[in-house]
């Protein structure tokens, strides 16, 4: 544990001797061991000892020390106005915070003020706006095994369970398959993990915080029995124990970050830690519970498109693949036109998990293709979405009892335009729109409840008053009144008492501390009447006091606090009234959201000239087995954004053209024409218009990509073993229903090595995996390969030379390249001359030694390019033990390793 967490040292030793505040800290450090507690001294948050001398140091903040009657200590601190910027900086440095309040008035208590933890704040758990870094979703998982800490016989699957604390979502899934769990994690990218027993922590990515959390939460009768008490009986709602254990405890983790005193956890730091009741088994409170979660969605992986880590990236869903690309230059960049942050989350899960069912993908399209077509209702709807809130976040933050009065208005705002949004919807034809009409919910009696009770223009704090609307509550209104005559009767003291002293120079002020006073100056203290009581003494004036301004000013005081009171009272029945309709906001705001992703990808249609693509519907009689793409003028979606002009291309595959060998030089198109062709299929399985003159597809079930060159170098991994590991999960999971990108595959490896690992794979793809395929290569002999191959084709880009220099027309045609134009695209990216006329010729010698080596006769007769490049011949058993390998049924990587026993038994017998 880092040593500036958990109870500081130099108070353990003696923590019966602390003081009681001091004796405060030092328990809640023990209990909360694992964050850096902010404990609250009136407008500060502070901390002390190790966490003192951390938090100094990285906030850059002064370390000053504290000194009572047991030692001094450490200290440093916060205001608590600015807090959360301070938190950012201590959550980006790896830490959890745990915020410990005071929950009872200093003035309502002879001894030590009560401080309880109110909130753990870390990375997956966040709900304040300012500390969220956009309106992507936010989530926090748990990964657990079917058998956990008990004994109970279970299957072994590996479930993975995932909330976001700030909108309620709440998914879960399961596989017996490692890879697939990974592949999901992948897809959400979760900022914060607890992993449970005998679970693997190595499915999570490097960036995403591994929390230690009690491993009893998992056990299957404690899970089931918190989720019982939030969705009812959860052997109806999940499909195994794996995933029973991984949402129970992830829920189990969401109430110890929302913080509280859980009954099941003890003084000494231990959570959870006693079962003599079912709550104590369950560690938490009824404070603690979650309300505003109110659904939890059980998904199968293989209900939409699959897109692993690598094809993320590769196609660069929702990061730029440059290290200093443009945050915009990605799919989910060009797409997202979307007015309020429902519309942007809704839209980015769909790229996330694009659809499979035809009948799905046609629903949406139609949506699509009627707002594309209708302008009016479309940019209409556009700019009233552009006044809708973070319904699910505003609706989270008033359950938890965390919303202030401008939440409440935000709230009413936006249901103020709700009935226009729906009148906008009243005569769509599609029954996607129809439905989402039927869904918008204006909620009238909440927006009733708002008006009547919230000034239009509220205060952010929700304690001093001047919140409640006049006339919804007679008592305040009352209170107020009095309030209201009593400064009246102060007004006019002053014009009374000048009248009546003949003082004209004589004021009536307030101040916080000595309350209302009467001012004399020096000169005119004769003329004060007897019955002013002297209260202060300035340099130049006397201020006086009577006993009937003492008496209204206790009324107005007495009152003012009574209509405070009597407001923040008023205003926690509002909200509580508002949180029981959580359920009918998070419709609406699923409604709202669903809208505005469909307004977004119609916008994008209509500005650049999108197409409806023909969705085949793979179980259909009429439809071939495999996949089927048939796309006319074809762009790139991200790149014909960057460029002033894009040179369209279509393409084409069926059962009998399924793998196409790409040649061409470097800068031509290939890896743009490869990642263009999935990126259409893809925004087609989302519901999406495409950029292209015609469009007709099979929904395809995977996209697989190995496109671009990478080390791993924390992981110890050359680029070549990266290359190897991506292509051993293709060959081991693609199977006729997937589509495979392949860019120069072996070219971290030597060319003899790599073209026959390109050729094996090639033979593999076309006689085993039946997949779909697009392998763009260096390697021409792949291109006679293909010739030999009958579902094999060949395309190349078209390249003009004129004196030397070379004009790449990114335009694809069918056949193989005649050249790679290797020296003359050096010569284009200006590389000096002398390397490159010492490249032409070392060119044209290998081009001769070539010609020379084919011209040689070999042992059959005949000649071979493979074996020009030996200058001895194979021995007999070398010979006969490469003639006997099935490359086509090995993987790459026990390929590269019979080929290096093979070279390693050449030179032995050489």
């Amino acid at each position: 544990m880092d040593p500036a967490l958990g109870p500081p040292d130099a108070m353990a030793e003696k923590r019966d001797e602390l003081t009681p505040m001091m004796r405060q800290y030092h328990d809640l450090c023990a209990r909360y061991d694992d964050a850096i507690v902010l404990f609250q001294v009136g407008d500060f948050y502070e901390t002390f000892c190790g966490a003192a001398e951390r938090s100094a140091r990285l906030l850059e903040i002064a370390l000053t020390s504290r000194e009572d009657s047991t030692g001094e200590y450490p200290m440093a601190g916060i205001p608590i106005d600015n807090a959360e910027s301070y938190i950012e900086d201590l959550l980006e440095a790896g830490y959890r915070v745990a915020v410990a309040d005071q929950v009872e008035e200093p003035g309502e208590t002879s001894g030590v003020v009560e401080r309880a933890v109110t909130r753990v704040i870390t990375p997956g758990t966040l709900t304040e706006d300012e500390l969220l870094a956009s309106d992507d979703n936010n989530f926090v998982a748990a990964v657990a095994r079917g058998r956990g800490v008990d004994t109970r016989p279970a299957d072994d699957e590996l479930a993975l369970a995932l909330l976001d604390v700030s909108t309620g979502d709440f998914l879960a899934t399961s596989s017996a398959a490692t890879e697939a769990i990974a592949d999901e994690v992948s897809r959400f990218a979760p900022a914060e993990a607890v992993v449970g027993p005998n679970a693997p922590a190595d499915v999570l990515p490097d960036d995403c915080m591994v929390t230690p959390f009690d491993e009893h939460v998992f056990d299957r009768e404690r899970a089931a029995a918190i989720l019982s008490e939030y969705f009812g009986e959860p052997d109806a709602l999940l499909a195994s124990d794996a995933e029973i254990r991984a949402c129970g405890a992830l829920l189990a983790y969401a109430e110890y970050a929302r913080g509280g005193e859980h009954e099941g956890e003890t003084g000494d730091g231990e959570r959870n830690g006693d079962d003599e009741t079912e709550e104590n088994a369950r560690g938490i409170g009824d404070s603690d519970r979650l309300e505003y979660l109110t659904h939890l969605t059980r998904y199968d992986p293989r209900e939409y498109l699959l897109l692993d880590a690598v094809a993320l990236r590769s196609l660069e869903l929702f990061e730029p693949r440059a290290v200093n690309g443009r945050d915009d230059a990605t799919l989910v960049g060009v797409l997202d036109e979307t007015a309020c942050a429902l519309g942007g989350r809704t839209l980015r899960d769909w790229l996330r998990r694009p659809l499979l069912e035809s009948h799905r993908i046609e629903a949406r399209l139609d949506a699509v293709e009627e707002l594309t077509g209708s302008v009016q209702t479309r940019e209409h709807c556009h700019e009233l979405l552009r006044d809708v809130y973070d319904l699910e976040r505003l609706i989270g933050r008033i359950s938890r009892e965390r919303a202030n009065a401008r939440d409440l208005r935000s709230l009413r705002d936006t249901l103020a335009v709700v009935p226009e949004i729906r009148s906008q919807l009243a005569d769509a034809d599609c029954d996607r729109l129809r439905d989402l009409h039927e869904n918008l919910d204006p909620l009238a009696n909440v927006r009733e409840l708002i008006d009547d009770a919230v000034v239009s223009d509220p205060p952010i704090e929700i304690t001093e008053g001047g919140i409640i609307a006049e006339g919804y509550d007679s008592d305040l209104d009352e209170l107020r009144g009095t309030a209201r005559d009593g400064k009246q009767w102060i007004d006019d003291l002053e014009a009374r008492e000048r009248e009546r002293t003949g003082i004209d120079s004589l004021k009536v002020g307030y101040n916080s501390v000595h309350g209302y006073y009467i001012e004399v100056t020096n000169p005119n203290l004769d003329a004060v009447p007897e019955n002013y009581q002297r209260r202060q003494t300035l340099k130049n004036s006397e201020r006086f006091v009577t006993p009937e301004l003492k008496e209204r000013e206790d009324e107005i005081v007495g009152a003012e606090e009574r209509a405070d009171e009597r407001e923040y009272e008023l205003f926690c029945a509002v909200r509580s009234d508002i949180g029981g309709e959580v359920e009918r906001v998070q419709g609406l705001a699923d409604a709202l959201a669903t809208l505005d992703a469909l307004v977004s990808l119609a916008t994008v249609a209509a500005q650049y000239d999108y197409c409806r693509p023909e969705i085949l519907d793979p179980e259909s009689e009429q439809t071939n087995s495999g996949v089927e793409i048939d796309i006319t003028g074809g762009r790139h979606p991200v790149v014909e954004r960057t460029q002033e002009s894009f040179v369209p291309n279509g393409a084409q595959f069926d059962s009998e053209q399924r793998l196409a060998v790409i040649t061409g030089p470097n800068m031509s198109g290939k890896s743009t024409y490869m990642r263009q062709v999935a990126q259409i299929v893809l925004l087609a399985q989302v519901g999406s218009f495409v950029p292209a003159e015609s469009a007709r597809l099979t929904p395809v079930e995977r996209i697989f990509t190995r496109v671009g060159a990478s080390d791993d170098i924390a992981g110890g991994r050359s680029t070549f073993m990266v290359e190897m590991d991506e292509l051993a999960t293709i060959l081991r999971d693609a199977d006729e229903r997937s589509l495979v990108l392949l860019d120069e595959v072996g070219r971290g490896t030597s060319t003899a090595d790599g073209l026959a690992i390109a050729q094996a794979i090639t033979e593999h793809l076309h006689d085993v995996v039946d997949a779909t395929t697009l392998f763009a290569t260096h390697h021409h002999p792949l291109t006679e390969l293909a010739d030999d191959l009958p579902e094999a084709f060949t395309l190349h880009f078209e390249v003009e030379q004129t004196d030397g220099e070379v004009v790449f027309q990114h335009e694809i045609e069918p056949g193989a390249a005649t050249g790679s134009y290797g020296v003359e695209v050096a010569t284009a990216a200006g590389v000096p001359e002398d390397v490159v006329d010492r490249s032409r010729e070392l060119v044209d010698a290998n081009a001769a030694a070539e010609t020379t080596a084919e011209t040689e006769p070999t042992a059959d007769g005949g000649t071979s390019e493979l074996e020009s490049t030996e200058t001895a011949p194979v021995p007999d058993s070398v010979a006969a033990e490469l003639r006997d390998l099935n490359v086509g049924h090995m993987t790459p990587v026990e390929a590269l390793t019979e080929l290096d026993r093979l070279q390693r038994l050449l030179e032995e017998e050489s």
